[in-house]
């Protein structure tokens, strides 16, 4: 009996939380989760922009955009030292 008071006594959530970890502990994660509509999209639209950001980062890298960003570079370091 004297162990079911000890459970139920560790079982309760503190008034306060003062450690990080039992804020962690006592936050109501899956109430937001549930009843919040970015954590319904958010998953959805990192799908939708993961490729599009792929394609974007393949353009921007290519060696030809590399070789025109050298050459543009090139000309503004010319006109700024003549």
């Amino acid at each position: 009996m004297a162990d079911k008071t000890v459970a139920e006594k560790v079982g309760r959530p503190m008034k306060y939380p003062y450690t990080f970890t039992a804020k962690i502990a006592q936050f109501p994660l899956m109430f937001y989760i549930k009843n919040q509509w970015i954590w319904r999209y958010y998953f959805i639209a990192v799908g939708c922009c993961i490729p599009i950001f792929y394609k974007i980062s393949k353009l921007s890298n290519s060696p030809e955009n590399k070789k025109k960003w050298a050459e543009i570079r090139a000309k503004e370091a010319a006109e700024h030292h003549h």
